[in-house]
């Protein structure tokens, strides 16, 4: 029997006092704010009755440090899976505003697909991905639930894709905080999604290191 839920964790806060987009960047850890962010989400998992029969985190060190306060109270062994990582971005490592563009002329290029999107790793391919990584991290275990440390756009992209919506979005419009669970039931190898919660929300700030 497979697992029952899989929740999707986003990470907490990170140390970004450059305001750069870090993608997929190494060495971008959490803030001190984003290790009670973290701790919030673990506890939130415990109060709601989760039972995580797998743990399974993104290899980025936000990530990583993020699953910490869940591996700790379930005792769990993390996984990590490169399939929940966050999706490539041309503009890793820059401040993306409107002047910054202006200054370099030749990066409007990469904003020519919104849709698609054409700075990055592809709307599709990262469902295809996710989908992937959840479904078998589900069938991987003999009932219980898995908790997956994820980011943002991965999860925001799942929650479009199992609702049926339009992948192509206004990521100013996600719904998906600092350390928010966002929860999915599976059943009969399909998903649906079935609660958001955000247990950090008292301590969320904007982040302006998101893809």
């Amino acid at each position: 029997m497979p697992a029952t839920h899989v929740h999707l964790v986003r990470h907490g806060e990170v140390h970004n006092p450059g305001g750069v987009l870090y993608g997929r960047l190494p060495h971008f850890h959490l803030s001190e704010n984003g290790q009670k962010m973290a701790e919030a989400a673990a506890l939130s998992l415990k109060e709601a009755g989760v039972k995580p029969a797998k743990l399974v985190v993104s290899p980025l060190l936000r990530t990583q440090q993020s699953a910490e306060p869940i591996a700790k109270i379930f005792d769990a062994t993390p996984d990590l899976d490169e399939r929940i990582i966050e999706p490539y971005n041309m503009f890793e490592g820059r401040k993306v505003t409107a002047k910054t563009v202006l200054l370099r002329p030749h990066l409007v290029f990469h904003l020519r697909n919104p849709m698609q999107p054409s700075w990055g790793e592809s709307y599709v391919s990262v469902v295809e991905r996710m989908m992937r990584a959840m479904k078998d991290a589900a069938e991987s275990v003999d009932g219980g639930e898995v908790v997956m440390v994820t980011h943002q756009l991965p999860i925001w992209m799942v929650h479009r894709h199992v609702s049926g919506a339009r992948l192509a979005h206004n990521p100013s419009k996600r719904r998906c905080a600092l350390s928010s669970i966002t929860s999915f039931e599976y059943e009969d190898g399909k998903f649906r999604e079935v609660s958001y919660r955000d247990p950090a929300a008292a301590l969320s700030r904007v982040d302006k290191g998101a893809v």
